[in-house]
């Protein structure tokens, strides 16, 4: 038995390891909401890490696309200036453009600096080396 506890922990200790974030890692996080409270969460969370050195990309997708795009100045405001400052620093946003479609929105209406996704921009951000993926 004491065996298999030393064993479950070296397991355990290996797995944290692992997921830690080194000093540069990459942050990769897919907001899929709309809700004022939750994107304005994810954003901040995303802005603070990126502002401690970590290259950051945000994957506005589903429900989340409602957040960048003009006619969302208004409801989301905060949410937008977080998204601008995050890409006048070197950030990346990235819109998922099935789901942009959906909502029955076109390129047209991304607010400024937010790039349409595609399998090789979406992919390059989301399998970097070291990335640490997030979901809101």
């Amino acid at each position: 038995m004491k065996f298999i506890r030393s064993i479950v922990f070296a397991v355990f200790a290996a797995l944290s390891l692992s997921a830690t974030a080194g000093p540069n890692d990459p942050l990769f996080v897919s907001l899929t909401s709309n809700d004022v409270d939750r994107a304005r969460m994810a954003l901040s969370f995303s802005k603070h890490h990126f502002e401690n050195g970590h290259p950051l990309s945000l994957f506005l997708s589903d429900k989340g696309v409602f957040i960048g795009v003009k006619s969302g100045a208004k409801e989301f405001a905060e949410h937008q200036k977080i998204i601008a400052d995050v890409i006048a620093k070197g950030g990346t946003v990235i819109m998922c453009p099935m789901c942009l479609r959906h909502f029955g929105f076109s390129e047209a209406d991304l607010i400024p600096g937010i790039k349409m996704g595609n399998p090789k921009t979406t992919g390059d951000a989301l399998f970097k080396d070291g990335t640490k993926t997030l979901s809101w």
